[in-house]
């Protein structure tokens, strides 16, 4: 089912023996649109350490409290690799992480999260060191903040439309599948849908998404609706 995000901003996060904190952003891989951590605002526990939690460890939703429950302790939370705060996610800290919780790195094969087609799709403990030990590692990352690629501009062929406000993610496999846009007066500023696979590229300078849209393509999308390339 798709969800949007920003409701899930403030939702509080539970482990299996107590509290964890609040979700207070999300990191997605920019050229899958997975999102790969839910990020937690821990109060004064832990917090000089950002708190990253994968989606691997969601044991289930509870959306009308706002609370996700995870099934990790706080002991083992507190023992993994820890990152500072504001600083970048690298390849050697998800390598030291996903071997700490035993999981498949999400970079091993096809599949949305490596082995499996959502989170809890993964095998065995023997199967995954294996795969794990035969991934080469690749040192490029791609994770990104929906806080911060929120407010960003969308760019058709001929011009802009206008700006990311949310993201649509399936709280099942945690694919993102739609942006949600709020059109410029050009358009009277109605919220449309923009699917991710008409995203060719991300401009991070110019704070900036270029879609394979027309702003014609945009007029003959009703509110609310799904845009999709037209023959004009």
């Amino acid at each position: 089912m798709l969800q949007h995000i920003k409701e899930f901003y403030g939702n509080k996060l539970n482990s299996s023996d107590g509290d964890i904190g609040e979700i207070e952003d999300f990191y997605f891989d920019d050229q899958s649109w997975n999102i790969r951590y839910l990020v937690a605002e821990t109060g004064t526990w832990l917090k000089e350490r950002q708190v990253l939690i994968s989606p691997y460890s969601i044991d289930r939703l509870d959306l009308d409290d706002g609370i996700i429950i995870v099934n990790l302790t706080r002991k083992q939370i507190e023992d993994s690799p820890p990152i500072e705060r504001h600083r970048p996610v690298s390849r050697q800290f998800e390598t030291e992480y996903y071997t700490y919780y035993g999981w498949p790195y999400y970079w091993s094969g096809d599949a949305i999260f490596g082995l499996g087609g959502n989170p809890m799709d993964y095998t065995d403990a023997t199967a995954v060191r294996k795969v794990n030990e035969e991934q080469h590692l690749r040192d490029d990352t791609h994770l990104r903040s929906t806080l911060a690629v929120a407010g960003y501009e969308i760019e058709a062929s001929d011009g802009t439309v206008g700006r990311v406000t949310d993201f649509l993610v399936d709280d099942k496999t945690w694919a993102i599948q739609e942006l949600v846009v709020e059109a410029g007066h050009w358009y009277s500023g109605k919220e449309i849908l923009i699917p991710t696979d008409k995203v060719k590229s991300i401009s991070y300078n110019e704070s900036k998404i270029h879609a394979s849209l027309t702003k014609k393509d945009i007029e003959l999308t009703g509110e609310h609706h799904v845009a999709h390339a037209h023959r004009h």
